[in-house]
């Protein structure tokens, strides 16, 4: 599976070597959320590869009313509000993937 989002629990019965797959298959990489960030962190690309679906269509949505706005220079508050965030989130992505790794690793004990 490679789309965003909680990954479905495993086949009952699923053997260690399919579980290993499966947890391969799925778990996210600290230096491809990192490079998301740089690139399209305006668009929270980084907080929906961690599974941060909610916060990221937040962060999407403030961002591009933010930019929309800025003819009328309110949008630069928004965009001000976004970097500070962006900021934050450079020392919260290893903790967001290892958590999201967590939980598939958690979905695999089911």
């Amino acid at each position: 599976m490679s789309g965003f989002g909680p990954n479905p629990g495993p086949v009952p019965g699923m053997s260690d070597a399919a579980a290993m797959m499966h947890y391969d298959a799925n778990k996210r990489s600290v230096v491809v959320a990192y490079i998301l960030w740089f690139f399209l962190g305006w668009f929270a690309a980084h907080r929906f590869y961690a599974g941060r679906i909610g916060s990221g269509l937040f962060m999407l949505a403030v961002s591009l009313i933010s930019w929309a706005l800025t003819a009328i220079a309110i949008g630069y508050l928004g965009l001000g509000f976004i970097g500070l965030w962006l900021l934050v989130d450079a020392f919260l992505i290893p903790g967001m993937i290892r958590a999201y790794n967590r939980d598939i690793i958690t979905s695999l004990g089911r």
